[in-house]
């Protein structure tokens, strides 16, 4: 328990404060607590400015970068859970049209080897080059 203050008294004017004791009986602890702001949140600007740019199917990548920027915009307003929500946003439309780019890089390349493969084929012969039996 914190002992009570002293009355106050008032010093006479010839008094000086580097002339007045100093209390050493008595030690006070202070404890400093240091509270650590969270990361500020990501808004994935730059993954949705490259997904614009590159894979921007049904313009999913543009529909990123708008919710990118306005993550951004309430990031710098101080407004951390609007942001949190518009990156978020931003992050699933980017994994969105990442997957649909993969797909359809998947596809393009199976359908020009099955169209090679069978075009290779297609110009072998397996047989006799003429027919040779009665019409």
């Amino acid at each position: 328990m914190h002992k009570p203050l002293p009355p106050y008294e008032i010093l006479p004017g010839e008094v000086s404060m580097e002339e007045m004791p100093r209390p050493t009986t008595e030690v006070s602890q202070s404890t400093t607590v240091v509270v650590e702001e969270p990361p500020p949140p990501r808004d994935h600007l730059v993954w949705s400015l490259f997904t614009t740019l590159y894979g921007n199917f049904c313009c999913l990548g543009f529909l990123a970068f708008f919710f990118s920027v306005k993550a951004r915009d309430r990031k710098m307003l101080g407004d951390n859970s609007g942001a949190l929500s518009y990156g978020s946003t931003a992050k699933c439309l980017n994994i969105t049209a990442l997957v649909i780019n993969i797909v359809i890089v998947i596809t393009v390349v199976v359908v020009v080897v099955v169209v090679t493969t069978g075009a290779v084929h297609a110009g072998r012969s397996y047989g006799p080059s003429h027919f040779s039996g009665p019409i």
